[in-house]
């Protein structure tokens, strides 16, 4: 992002990307810390830390829509405090429980759980407020601060849980990750959020319905969300294998499996900060298909070192991944805000947010391909599921518009695309 668009940021908007930040650190602080009190503290084994990290995935399935109709029902800067506030809560508990020597792993769980369910809710109400904080023009610059916060903290976070852990302990490490959530909610309390006017009270499945309607009719919003539920398909089917793979034909050691992984934080990290300045330079569109082709080409390189067998390569295509697929988050927020009418963008942005179902169907197929026919079938089958996203991209209309559409009108009049 250049310092200009960050200069022209508005302060009400930072505070909000703060918050973001402050929020996704205390995630992923709290998402590393888990499965390492439940090993080291508890003494469970791979399946009962499997049980847990399904526990603390399992809120993005059941309550990404909810958190949608609320979103579109309720002050988005309330019900984003509130839940952070909720999940500060839960990470003090958790703290308690260490602290106190009751801690178990089912408590771990549905503490766990909770706090989850505040990330649900700010991964759903953060895209559906950018737009009211910002004008069309600075959608963009917006759109890549919040997604660089995201991955400063995706990168980062795991690590810092690791060493809190290892240094000051698992209850320390929960406590940081609390303190964290409630920085957020103070700055969530600065934003000024403009009034909306009033919501009309039906049937929730009669809001979910007009949000599903609107996504699969619009022939831009539906083939990006084909898209993004295959992409989650095969780059959670080639992280299945991944480790298992890397060690045993690449013959890595566990530190040169951290690094190579580490390559894909790094790519979101360098795609984040040249996401506006690409689209300064590249028709809107093309942005667009960008990142599924970097998928594609990263699924091709993975799918090289069953014959070339390098770190180098392996590292490489991770960096893709993270690279690509991160112009494709920005460009596509951005598409969705000007497409979409603002008292639908919470469940827009749910339906958006229920595409990350694919991931465990992902993960499951490596489990039943790589068990049948081992890890190289694995790679060369993420490789085609990757062709197929991109194929779907670019035969659709989205990767024809020359620039960002105009902002829709609330009443839902369709703006003219740019092509």
């Amino acid at each position: 992002m250049s310092r200009s668009d960050s200069a022209r940021l508005p302060p009400t908007f930072n505070r909000l990307a703060w918050s973001n930040l402050a929020a996704q650190s205390a995630e992923q602080i709290a998402l590393a810390a888990a499965p390492m009190v439940a090993v080291l503290s508890l003494g469970v084994g791979e399946g009962e830390t499997g049980l847990l990290q399904t526990a603390l995935t399992a809120p993005f399935i059941l309550f990404a829509i909810p958190a949608g109709l609320l979103t579109d029902r309720v002050s988005r800067r309330v019900l984003m405090a509130v839940a952070e506030a909720l999940r500060a809560l839960a990470l003090l508990a958790i703290l308690v429980a260490i602290w106190s020597g009751r801690i178990t792993l089912s408590g771990l769980a549905v503490l766990g759980f909770v706090a989850v369910c505040g990330t649900v809710v700010f991964s759903v109400a953060a895209p559906a407020l950018v737009p009211s904080l910002v004008t069309k023009e600075l959608l963009p610059a917006a759109n890549a601060r919040i997604e660089l916060a995201r991955t400063v903290a995706f990168a980062s976070g795991p690590a810092l849980g690791g060493l809190l852990v290892g240094w000051i302990g698992g209850g320390p490490a929960f406590g940081c990750a609390a303190v964290l959530s409630a920085i957020a909610v103070v700055f969530l309390a600065g934003i000024e959020e403009p009034a909306r006017p009033p919501v009309q009270q039906r049937h929730p499945l009669q809001d979910i319905k007009e949000g599903v309607v609107f996504v699969m009719h619009h022939p831009l919003l539906r083939p990006v969300f084909i898209t993004q539920f295959i992409f989650n398909t095969a780059s959670f089917l080639l992280l299945a294998v991944f480790v298992p793979y890397a060690v045993h034909r690449l013959a890595l050691s566990a530190t040169q499996v951290g690094i190579t992984l580490s390559m894909y934080g790094v790519g979101m990290v360098v795609g984040a900060l040249l996401a506006t300045r690409v689209m300064r330079v590249v028709a809107f569109g093309k942005v667009i298909g960008l990142g599924p082709i970097a998928g594609f080409a990263a699924a091709l390189v993975m799918a090289l070192t069953t014959l070339v067998p390098s770190p180098f390569l392996a590292g490489l295509s991770f960096f893709l991944l993270g690279a690509g697929p991160i112009l494709w988050v920005i460009s596509t927020t951005t598409l969705r805000q000007s497409v979409t009418p603002s008292g639908l963008l919470g469940r827009v942005s749910a339906i958006n947010i229920l595409s990350y179902g694919a991931r465990p169907l992902g993960s499951l197929l490596g489990a039943v391909v790589g068990g049948a026919y081992g890890a190289d079938m694995c790679l060369y089958l993420a490789a085609a599921i990757f062709a197929l996203q991109a194929l779907v991209i670019w035969l659709s209309p989205a990767v024809t518009l020359d620039r960002q559409p105009d902002m829709i009108s609330e009443c839902g009049a369709r703006p003219q695309f740019a092509r």
